[in-house]
Order: C-alpha cells, then structure tokens, then sequence
C-alpha cells in the first residue's frame, strides 16, 4: 500500500526552494562561511546549479559574499525576519489553538510552561470547557525543581543550559527540597519514557502528565502540562491513557524535530 505522506511530499516537491534551503541550512551550520567549491562537494550538486542558486540568495541578502568573493556566508536577514516577532508571542500564538482542541477532547485544563529566570514561567492556559478542572494561572512563577514543568524542561535541556539554570535557580515559597542524586535519577526516567505522570507536589489529587515542546535540537523549548483531576460523579469523561495520549499528539504538533 502506498504511503499517503510520502506520497503527498513528492506531489508537492519544488526542487529550487529545497536546494536554496539545504544552502541556508549548510551555511548555518558555517560561521566562517563556505568556497563555491566546498558547498558544491557538501551538497553533492553540479557547480552550476549551486552558482545560480547562490547568487538568488546574494541577490535577495540572505547570504552575503566576502569582499574577495570566495566565500559564502549567512547574512543577518534571516535572523532580522526571526526577531520581527519575538519568539515567545510566536510560540503562544501557535499552542493555543493547540491547547484549546486538548481541553475540548480530555475535559482537563492545560498549561505551557517556559524557562525563565532560574524558574518556570506559566506562559498559556486554558481551562477545561467543562467546568470542572484544576489550572494553574498564566503568568504564575512555578519551581524548577519540584514541578513537573520544571523537571521536563531540565530533563531535556543540553549540558550548558543545565548548569546555567541549576546555577540560576532560586527557591520559591513552598519549593518541596531535592537532592541532586534524586533529581538526576527523576530526570533520566523522563527521558527514558519521554515524559513524566506523577503525583502533584504541591496539590493533593492531581496528577501532573507533562510532555516537552521539543525544538530541532532535542531540547525542550517549552512543556506542555495536564494537571489532571479525576471526577467521582455520575459523569464519565477521558480517563489518564486517553488523556496522556492527547496531550502526546498536542506536544508533538508544536514541537519541531
């Protein structure tokens, strides 16, 4: 049987916007630039078509030519057009519609969290349409250390950005203490299952299901949290597995790997 993705990617392919963006990408990658001669051999391409579409993207300013002509490299358009809208308004503005479609299906609030200052900022929330749920404000500051938000975003920071958030971090009001063997050991496991369910630390009845935002890197750019309450009443709603999966499918949406 033929596979609809694949298929639906050849249908729409346009050869001359892939070799300019592979060009894009290569650059980026090249601080001190690239010769004609070293983008032709990375790219497996003939010289002709490289030079063509080089100079579109001379010609437009997003790659620029050193003053001997001989090497290539990114100009500060790219990173002009990225800075015209700030990134965080960019990253709410896309997981809203996102969230929203989750609360409909499971029933539960959900919030966004980012890093922020050696803690966790709420940056979206939306409640639960149905009336019955538990949420955690936008704009709230929540601990780095003991919150599932937190955990994620440490669980899936690199090496650098890890000792600069351990190293940033300042306890909150009512912050549950750690160890630093039990934190590594917490981390690890959210990595291995690519997420985390827990009890809430901070609210008894709630189960937290957290999953990253993840960017190009592997690293997570934000998390996405259910603070799940379950109802005792005649009512039956999605019940964890169905929610951990929506909120699976939502973080994966918004993440770009």
């Amino acid at each position: 049987m033929e596979d609809t993705s694949l298929a639906a990617e050849d249908r729409y392919r346009a050869p001359a916007l892939d070799k300019g963006l592979d060009i894009l990408e290569l650059l980026a990658s090249q601080p001190q630039g690239l010769t004609r001669a070293e983008i032709v051999k990375e790219m497996d391409r003939s010289a002709s078509e490289i030079y063509r579409m080089l100079e579109r993207l001379v010609a437009r300013q997003y790659v620029m030519r050193s003053p001997s002509g001989d090497r290539y490299a990114l100009s500060l358009k790219l990173f002009a057009l990225a800075n015209m809208h700030p990134p965080l308004s960019r990253l709410i503005n896309q997981a809203l519609p996102v969230m929203d479609e989750f609360t409909r299906k499971a029933e539960q609030s959900c919030h966004m969290g980012v890093y922020d200052r050696g803690n966790v900022l709420i940056s979206a929330q939306i409640n639960s349409p149905s009336g019955w749920s538990f949420a955690v404000q936008r704009g709230a500051r929540v601990g780095l250390l003991d919150t599932a938000s937190g955990h994620l975003l440490l669980a899936y920071a690199d090496a650098g950005s890890y000792q600069r958030m351990m190293a940033e971090h300042t306890p909150l009001d009512g912050e549950v203490p750690t160890t630093e063997d039990k934190l590594r050991a917490e981390l690890a496991a959210i990595r291995e299952r690519g997420y985390l369910e827990r009890d809430s630390a901070q609210t008894l009845g709630v189960v937290d299901i957290s999953f990253p935002i993840l960017g190009p890197d592997n690293t997570a750019l934000a998390t996405l949290t259910c603070p799940y309450i379950r109802r005792i009443d005649a009512h039956i709603g999605p019940d964890v597995p169905q929610v951990r999966q929506l909120l699976r499918e939502a973080a994966k949406t918004l993440s770009i790997t």
